[in-house]
């Protein structure tokens, strides 16, 4: 019965009762063996199909050499495995990339958050869109970093605006300028099984909706690996929510060395951004929609930043469950949850809201005392119903009293990132302008004598200490409280339970 209905389904495929087109590229001049540039070739191939109603795009195995492609609606492009699609080199081969958009909203975000059609790849306003297989994607002297217009010049690898229904999954991306993918406004995003070696940004999910990331490892020692972001590129603020982040890794080794497998850290002290490598998950820095309806599970941080949820320009971030992480190597802060008032955008627009957000099982290494994890609002705009629990933090320590000293300024409307406060006069804690925190069955440990207190409260009411262990050979000093309204310890510090009310100083 089987082999009558394979004969049944060749006869089908003879007779064209399939109307689905695969197209080869090659079919249309395509090289993919050469020096020459084969974009004229996808494009067509690719208008082709679109004509057709949709269809496959295939690259066979081979070296393509493409100025921007353009994407149609329900088209697949699948790169065999042995593909390379190269972004062409701009001194070699001339400007010949598209000309990035006029976006009348483009002050309101850094500009390349603000064009799409300056890429390798783009598509606007259409859906069903496929980019798949085992092929590389490769931007290496053909994809600038910098986010500034020159006409001709592509930024970014994958740019997508407006669309609905995209998915790719299993290829892999190498050294792809500004962005590796930049989704603006795509609702029904799957991101699976991808691995990012980048100079920049990995994946830039910015207003988007019903989006999974999943199985994803991205390398971005220069900027962030997977961050979510709200612009006003669109010309309006739109919330980027309904997202789940599962199984993925980040990480900020060299650039390159992900991919072939020797995971160097030459480059530590040469990282352009100030601070240190990056390779992150973060919300922000755009945030003028917010975030809400967010998941992270199942994730490992190695040799990057720690987790950044960030909202500085007028959107609400709300509802986040973070859990099951392993942050290994971590040269900034663990965790740094920001809302600040920088304010880019639209006048008159109210600061924004952060609040309801947990955290959970969860096991980190840090290595920098210049920093610590930071929960952080400003006066009259605290961060909210925060939930650390069953945390266990391996400090390295190392900091002098002097560092304790440290006067941490306000930067209300500053760009949200730890290293604009300074080196922390806390090693495992700073919590300032926030309400109701909840931080239980944390394990605290310290590698070296450290002169800070391990926590530091400014401007708190309403804080929840329960069961909260510290495992050092080193003499510690536990928490300072400056001017806070209401700490209840529970089992902590080696402390009997007791519930704290005061505006004045507090040290134990």
């Amino acid at each position: 019965m089987a082999r009558v209905q394979i004969v049944f389904f060749i006869l089908l495929l003879h007779q064209g009762l399939f109307s689905t087109p695969f197209v080869n590229i090659t079919h249309f001049g395509a090289n993919g063996f050469d020096e020459e540039v084969d974009s004229e070739a996808v494009n067509k191939a690719i208008l082709f199909t679109s004509k057709q109603g949709g269809g496959t795009v295939f690259f066979p195995a081979g070296t393509y050499i493409c100025f921007s492609i353009r994407l149609q609606s329900n088209i697949t492009l699948l790169l065999d495995n042995g593909c390379k699609l190269i972004a062409a080199d701009t001194v070699k081969y001339g400007l010949g990339f598209d000309i990035a958009e006029i976006n009348e909203s483009d002050q309101y975000q850094d500009y390349g958050h603000s064009h799409w059609q300056n890429s390798l790849i783009w598509g606007d306003s259409i859906e069903n869109i496929f980019i798949i297989g085992n092929g590389i994607i490769d931007g290496t002297g053909g994809l600038t970093r910098s986010g500034m217009r020159t006409k001709g010049i592509a930024n970014k690898a994958i740019a997508l605006k407006n669309c609905r229904n995209v998915t790719i999954r299993d290829i892999s991306m190498l050294m792809c300028g500004h962005f590796a993918l930049l989704a603006t406004g795509v609702d029904q995003l799957t991101l699976d099984n991808i691995k990012v070696d980048t100079n920049r940004d990995g994946f830039d999910i910015d207003c988007c909706k019903h989006v999974r990331i999943s199985n994803c490892s991205v390398n971005s020692p220069w900027d962030d690996a997977i961050c979510l972001k709200s612009s006003y590129a669109l010309g309006y603020a739109r919330v980027t929510e309904d997202v789940t982040i599962t199984n993925c890794y980040v990480s900020g080794f060299d650039r390159t060395t992900f991919l072939n497998g020797t995971y160097k850290k030459e480059e530590y002290q040469t990282v352009p951004d100030k601070g240190v490598v990056t390779g992150r998950i973060k919300f922000g820095t755009e945030s003028n929609g917010g975030f809400r309806n967010i998941t992270i599970s199942n994730c490992t941080f190695e040799f990057c930043r720690g987790l950044a949820l960030e909202t500085v320009d007028g959107g609400v971030l709300e509802d986040v469950n973070v859990n099951n992480l392993v942050m290994k190597d971590i040269q900034g802060a663990p965790f740094f949850f920001r809302l600040g008032a920088r304010m880019r955008g639209p006048e008159n627009t109210p600061v924004g809201v952060f609040r309801r957000v947990n955290i959970s099982d969860v096991i980190v290494y840090s290595k920098n005392p210049d920093y610590c994890s930071m929960i952080v609002g400003i006066p009259d705009h605290p961060v909210e119903d925060i939930t650390l629990r069953n945390i266990r933090i391996r400090l390295k320590g190392g900091a002098s009293k002097l560092q304790s000293k440290n006067i941490v300024d306000e930067h209300i409307s500053s760009y949200p990132d730890p290293q604009e406060f300074g080196k922390m006069p806390a090693s495992a804690f700073f919590i300032r302008h926030a309400a109701n925190i909840q931080i239980s069955d944390v394990v605290l440990e310290l590698e070296e004598n450290d002169e800070r207190p391990l926590i530091i409260i400014e401007d708190v009411d309403d804080i929840v200490f329960d069961n909260i262990k510290i495992q050092s050979d080193v003499k510690v000093y536990n928490i300072e409280g400056r001017g806070f309204k209401k700490m209840k310890l529970i089992n902590s510090f080696g402390s009997k339970n007791k519930t704290i009310s005061s505006n004045k100083d507090f040290v134990m």
